[in-house]
């Protein structure tokens, strides 16, 4: 089974290259996030007419998540338990579903936005969340093939961006948020990715060529449980992806289990 999570960055405006690489990978589950849409607004015939089932939780045009596989989901969950609300609201960040006994999660992690924005302590309180309910769900399954995948919008090391002095004072690399990520890893999970891709970046912004200047940051993962990572046989990174017409400013974080 191939799997992969991608920030697609609006799935109306990307449909065919999302398409496009669902077809030229053989990607069997995709979990993406950012699609930017309600239910009602979904290209969903262009997803099924490629033999791809659609699972999406979407509330407007922000935010978003989904699954488009080959494989029928099962258990769907939206959310978690005790999932923050921001301004009395509780978007449209998480879902789960089970594929052939696999359980995902497609997660975009609140961006934080600024130290002394309210966003920020909103995505410490998600991420810790978050954290405790995967804990939870490893204590009372402990042999489940389990991942997280998504943006964490999170750079857990330093070589995670182009400059780390370029980010002093800014969201992705503080200590409380990269304490934040390694609390998957205490609990059990780990970057199955980053074993076999050291380096490499996820995201590069549309502004200041910095693409063209790989001026980028790792922020999309693939967290899995021991059961899961057992699994892996390969990882990659869709580079690629970037280039082109019309790119998402992310690209697709692939495994093959």
């Amino acid at each position: 089974m191939k799997i992969a999570t991608w920030n697609v960055n609006s799935v109306r405006t990307r449909v065919n290259r999302v398409i496009g690489f669902l077809e030229s990978s053989g990607t069997d589950v995709l979990a993406m996030q950012e699609i930017k849409c309600k239910p009602d607004q979904f290209p969903y015939k262009a997803f099924e007419d490629a033999g791809y089932q659609i699972t999406m939780h979407g509330l407007n045009q922000w935010n978003g998540v989904a699954f488009a596989s080959k494989i029928p989901a099962e258990d769907i969950e939206i959310g978690f338990s005790g999932m923050p609300e921001f301004k009395q609201v509780q978007e449209a960040r998480a879902i789960a579903a089970t594929f052939d006994g696999i359980r995902l999660w497609s997660l975009y992690v609140p961006n934080g936005r600024t130290l002394d924005d309210p966003h920020f302590p909103y995505k410490l309180e998600w991420l810790d969340r978050l954290a405790a309910v995967t804990a939870e769900t490893l204590e009372n399954e402990p042999g489940v093939p389990l991942a997280l995948m998504g943006d964490f919008n999170i750079a857990p090391l330093d070589t995670d961006v182009w400059d780390i002095n370029f980010f002093a004072g800014s969201t992705h690399v503080t200590p409380e948020e990269r304490q934040a990520f390694e609390a998957f890893e205490q609990i059990g999970l780990q970057d199955v990715v980053r074993l076999r891709i050291p380096e490499g970046y996820t995201y590069w912004d549309y502004q200041q060529l910095r693409f063209p200047r790989n001026e980028g940051m790792r922020i999309d993962f693939i967290l899995g449980s021991e059961s899961f990572a057992e699994k892996v046989k390969s990882a990659g990174i869709e580079r690629d992806e970037r280039k082109g017409e019309g790119p998402s400013d992310h690209v697709p974080v692939v495994v093959e289990i």
